[in-house]
This record gives C-alpha cells, sequence and structure tokens, in this order.
C-alpha cells in the first residue's frame, strides 16, 4: 500500500467511453480514487452505487470521483449505464496502474491462490499527493469515510 504523503503515480487510462484520462488531469482538485476488483459483482456494485448516490456531496466538497478496476471500456461502459453511475470509470486490463498502486495481491479463491484487486480507496490533494490509504474497505462504508475525511 502507498503511504500518505508520497506523490501518487501518475497515469493515463481509457475511461468508460474510450477518452485518456490522466491523473495530472485533476491538479488543483481533491481525488478520490477506489479500486475495485470487478464490474456487475455484489460488492463492487454496492461501493459504485453509494458514491453514486453520495456523488452530490463530493462535488460540493470539490473532490472528483475515479474508480479503477481490470475491466474493460466496454464492461465500464454497460455497468456506468446500468447503474447511471455519474463518475468516471477506468479500465486497466493490463494491471499497470493497479501494480503501480500496490492493489494486486494475492488470493484464495476456490482453493488455488491467484492475484486479486484488493479493494482500496487513496484520497489525493490538490497537488496530487496522497493524502490518506484505506486498504480492504468495505463496499457499502467506503464512501461515509471518505466524506467526513474531507471534512
Amino acid at each position: 500500500m502507498l503511504e500518505p504523503g508520497t506523490l501518487a503515480p501518475e497515469f493515463t487510462l481509457p475511461d468508460q467511453n474510450g477518452n485518456p484520462v490522466s491523473l495530472s488531469d485533476f491538479r488543483g482538485q481533491k481525488v478520490i480514487l477506489y479500486f475495485y476488483p470487478k464490474d456487475n459483482t455484489s460488492g463492487c456494485t454496492k461501493q459504485a452505487c453509494a458514491y453514486r448516490d453520495a456523488y452530490p456531496q463530493f462535488l460540493e466538497k470539490h473532490a472528483k470521483v475515479i474508480g479503477i478496476s481490470k475491466d474493460t471500456v466496454r464492461s465500464h461502459a454497460n455497468f456506468e449505464k446500468k447503474y447511471e453511475l455519474p463518475f468516471t470509470l477506468l479500465a486497466d486490463p493490463e494491471r499497470k496502474v493497479l501494480g503501480a498502486y500496490d492493489v494486486l495481491k494475492e488470493k484464495t479463491m476456490y482453493g488455488k491462490k491467484v492475484m486479486g484487486t484488493v479493494r482500496t480507496t487513496y484520497l489525493i490533494d490538490e497537488n496530487g499527493k496522497i493524502e490518506k490509504a484505506y486498504e480492504k474497505v468495505k463496499p457499502e462504508q467506503d464512501y461515509e469515510i471518505l466524506l467526513a475525511d474531507l471534512g
């Protein structure tokens, strides 16, 4: 897990519409960067919908919400449409950004060891530094913690 106070790794990934998005595009704003395992799964849907429902509050606090997973642009587009998500979803099927943010960990699935995404959220400040890091967050509580920490 990346430590608070360190510069957040720069990246450029395609969003749910196929447009390139870079972390540096958001300098001057706070960014909630949340990493999740997979579109349309129970926990990930709960987390995305919780962020959706609280989205106006994040805008009031001048914070951008960005979700990242290993899913494809097409998967993200369908996920966004199905749940009317108002924020950016970034596709990282090559898992480069997932690796840079240290969210790929060994997990046990059906008795086998696999590399998977650990649900992790980073609060990044206006200068691109990690302000806070949250590991193994609960899907339905993640947004509440972030809203509280934004003040």
